[in-house]
């Protein structure tokens, strides 16, 4: 990275816009989804479902939006995300019925693809290399309040003027907030451009790192078996975090929590995730990534099983527990593609291994609702098991790194 590439406004400004793009989509059928169904003379379960046709969407985008920015950086992907993000929460604002509705969400899933945290990831990783793991650490802890500031927002404007004005409120903060901050903040170009130091001519150590950087480049190892692994442990993580987000308080009210101290635990897995990243930040950015993503997947089975022996009194444990967990594995899905293959062909790898996250994360909260409506607590047994088979697949991931990476480290 080059003296004149300034980290904390670019951390503040990607912070800034992920806060808004996770509040804005995610975060938005939580409150919005029973009025709009109400409205339009549908089931709720259906607004939920047009919700996971943005997920689809972003699924099978992302790989191509990964692939731009490996090319061009990322600031004129996230620029273009703000544009479509305005656009999908202004039709969802005009939609009259279900068509509409989905219409809109397929719009929004579109910038979902090009204006998440893959993107932002990317954008890192093509502008500080390998050095971007304490930025990622850094915009994920702004991001963490996404929920905390947006949800308060979008249920005050609902109740107050109507859901539709929700929508087009949040469309406006695209324009006139993340689109300048993506815009103007995000420097132009990527990593191969911005950081590399000029290297040495006539040097058999320098012809051999050119030889594997074309290794690299070309056979990139997209579908490799620490591919796969890493790819099935994303989205395990991503169908229990979801599964969570959805059923949570309904699950904490099964387990024999009254219905005020069940939301108060459920409360604290923001925090949990704020105080796991600054953990991630301070003690454990010592440790290979592999290594605290690995002591951070044991949260969640560890919490849940404390849940299902002792149920109701360790509620707020196993909230604390999961929250913590998440919050570290959330770095993870940014640092640890970029530790174990490196910067090169970052974006596309990187949309490559969520894509089945963002599959998994359109299944959870049907499927795990079912799970509890036949099996009550006893649901906990799948989280259990994806929690404890993502660990078991991350101790097949080995930490050491290749001589390019480790060049890739010093010129970041």
């Amino acid at each position: 990275m080059t003296a004149t590439v300034k980290k904390l406004p670019i951390i503040v400004a990607l912070g800034s816009t992920q806060t808004l793009g996770f509040g804005s989509t995610l975060y938005l059928p939580a409150i919005l989804s029973a009025p709009m169904a109400e409205e339009f003379g549908i089931p709720t379960g259906w607004a939920f479902g047009a919700f996971s046709l943005a997920l689809v969407v972003a699924a099978l985008l992302g790989p191509m939006a990964g692939a731009r920015i490996d090319r061009f950086g990322g600031r004129n992907i996230l620029t273009v995300s703000s544009l479509v993000f305005a656009l999908g929460l202004g039709l969802l604002g005009l939609s009259n019925g279900m068509i509409a509705m989905c219409m809109a969400w397929l719009v929004i899933g579109a910038g979902m693809a090009m204006g998440l945290y893959e993107s932002a990831f990317a954008t890192l990783a093509g502008i500080f290399g390998r050095g971007a793991r304490g930025p990622i650490t850094g915009i994920t802890l702004i991001a963490g309040f996404a929920s905390t500031i947006c949800w308060p927002i979008s249920a005050g404007l609902e109740i107050e003027y109507g859901w539709r004005t929700a929508c087009f409120f949040w469309a406006a903060m695209h324009l006139f907030v993340g689109l300048p901050l993506n815009r103007l903040v995000i420097p132009a170009g990527n990593y191969k451009q911005i950081a590399p130091a000029p290297e040495p001519a006539d040097s058999a150590d320098n012809t051999t790192l050119k030889a594997d950087r074309t290794d690299r480049a070309a056979n990139p190892g997209y579908f490799t078996a620490p591919m796969i692994l890493l790819a099935f442990v994303f989205a395990a993580s991503w169908f229990i975090a979801t599964a969570m987000a959805a059923h949570l308080p309904r699950l904490l009210q099964i387990s024999g929590m009254d219905t005020a101290d069940a939301i108060i635990a459920a409360s604290l897995v923001g925090p949990a995730q704020v105080a796991g990243r600054l953990l991630e930040f301070g003690v454990l950015q010592r440790m290979h990534p592999l290594i605290s993503a690995r002591m951070a997947g044991f949260a969640h089975p560890l919490g849940a099983s404390l849940l299902l022996i002792f149920a109701g009194p360790v509620g707020m444990i196993f909230t604390s527990l999961h929250g913590a967990g998440n919050g570290i594995l959330t770095i993870a899905k940014g640092t640890l593609p970029l530790a174990l293959f490196g910067p090169v062909g970052y974006g596309l790898r990187q949309g490559f291994l969520m894509a089945p996250s963002r599959f998994a994360q359109a299944a959870a909260p049907f499927l795990f609702g079912l799970l509890i409506d036949g099996y009550g607590v006893r649901a906990l047994f799948l989280t259990i098991g994806l929690g404890l088979s993502s660990c078991l697949a991350m101790m097949f991931l080995k930490t050491d790194t290749s001589k390019n990476d480790e060049t890739d480290d010093k010129t970041a």
